[in-house]
């Protein structure tokens, strides 16, 4: 049994039987392609296909990559009108105590009892990662930061990153806070597609507040052509972290990565991985939705087996040199008995990449394929039985 869409991929099509797992010597082998980072996972942006993943999907602490939320929320508030541009926020003593100067972290260094405008927040948070900043937007929103903590959390899950929960609006380490390196990416694409009026702040490589000029601390921007933001991180539990997009002729990718050791090496890390993001990595149309998905056998049948058809697309992406390693099944449990019908569910076609990911799509039956008559089913019991079958 084979796909023609599968040729190119050169892997091999296995009947599961009963929903059985791989077929015995069928199991992923360990990708061409690796990283030193903890969590790591690479995004196409249009499709939000995951190219690579390591641990992508385990929830992990962000640092003040989870500012990117604490922005969203800003961002929605400024559509929605709760928020504008030129609002003038009060900044409470305990936002200047526990983000401020007073705190030792990184701060945009806002002055106690002051204001700012929600613009300059925003640059605050997004190029000086100030917590004071965040503070000043998480009690402008939510009253307390606790309550915009669980709004957050809140509204995270309805955009469906599941992994999320957050214990703060700034990254500071606490044990319930967490998300995945796969819903940071995902986070990332929303803020790219629906707030392109905002996103420019991510690729804004200085902003001078209360006469301290502070740098964006991604290490692409002004680096790497293309690279147009986003987010760093780092706590003694995170270790260094980025979440990270460009652009190159025409194709967006977002690159996720947390865990690295020191600075240096997460400036290294970045620029590898987002080379390697346009580079070493494709995306694979496998079969588009009621395109052909193979055959399966049909007992008693008029006809042996059944075209099938994949009920929805699949795509996905893969390391060029790992095209080889992809593994595709037809589960099911059959053989089918007739009579069969077109539309009739079957099972899934199921993509095993080298790296562990899986995917997979409903296949439905193409054809009808009639029951045989008395005599030739009377026929097919006498060679089960020779057979032994």
């Amino acid at each position: 049994m084979s796909l023609p869409a599968l040729k190119p991929l050169a892997a091999i099509m296995v009947l599961v039987w009963a929903a059985a797992s791989l077929a015995p010597g069928a199991e992923a082998r360990q990708s061409a392609f690796d990283t030193r980072a903890s969590h790591a996972v690479i995004m196409d942006y249009e499709t939000g296909a995951i190219l690579f993943s390591k641990n992508g999907e385990e929830p992990m602490p962000p640092a003040s990559m989870s500012k990117l939320m604490t922005a969203l929320m800003a961002f929605e508030a400024l559509e929605d009108g709760r928020l504008t541009l030129d609002a003038e926020l009060p900044v409470s003593e305990t936002a200047w105590r526990r983000g401020g100067a007073a705190s030792g972290s990184s701060t945009m260094f806002l002055e106690v009892n002051s204001r700012a405008t929600v613009e300059d927040l925003l640059q605050g948070i997004i190029v000086q990662s100030g917590n004071d900043a965040c503070i000043v937007i998480a009690e402008a929103l939510g009253g307390t930061e606790e309550n915009f903590s669980a709004m957050m959390t809140e509204r995270a899950r309805e955009l469906g990153l599941e992994s999320a929960t957050f214990a703060n609006s700034t990254g500071w380490p606490d044990p319930e806070h967490r998300i995945s390196a796969a819903d940071l990416a995902r986070l990332a694409q929303i803020i790219i597609r629906d707030y392109p009026q905002y996103y420019s702040f991510y690729a804004q490589p200085v902003f001078t507040y209360n006469g301290i000029r502070q740098f964006n601390r991604n290490p692409l921007i002004g680096v790497m052509q293309g690279a147009d933001g986003l987010k760093t991180g780092r706590t003694s539990e995170a270790g260094f972290g980025l979440t990270a997009s460009a652009v190159r002729d025409g194709q967006r990718r977002i690159v996720v990565f947390n865990g690295m050791e020191t600075e240096r090496a997460r400036a290294d890390e970045a620029e590898r991985l987002m080379r390697a993001a346009f580079t070493e990595f494709e995306l694979v149309n496998l079969v588009e939705a009621g395109g052909g998905a193979g055959q399966v056998e049909v007992f008693l049948g008029q006809a042996e087996t059944v075209a099938l058809r994949a009920v929805e697309g699949l795509s996905f992406g893969v390391h060029r040199r790992d095209r080889a390693g992809v593994r595709a099944e037809i589960v099911y449990d059959g053989p089918l008995r007739a009579p069969v019908q077109a539309g009739d569910s079957v099972g899934r076609l199921e993509v095993t990449t080298p790296d562990g990911r899986i995917f997979s799509v409903p296949v439905e039956a193409a054809e009808d394929v009639n029951r045989q008559g008395l005599l030739g089913r009377a026929g097919t019991g006498l060679v089960r039985l020779i057979r032994g079958g």
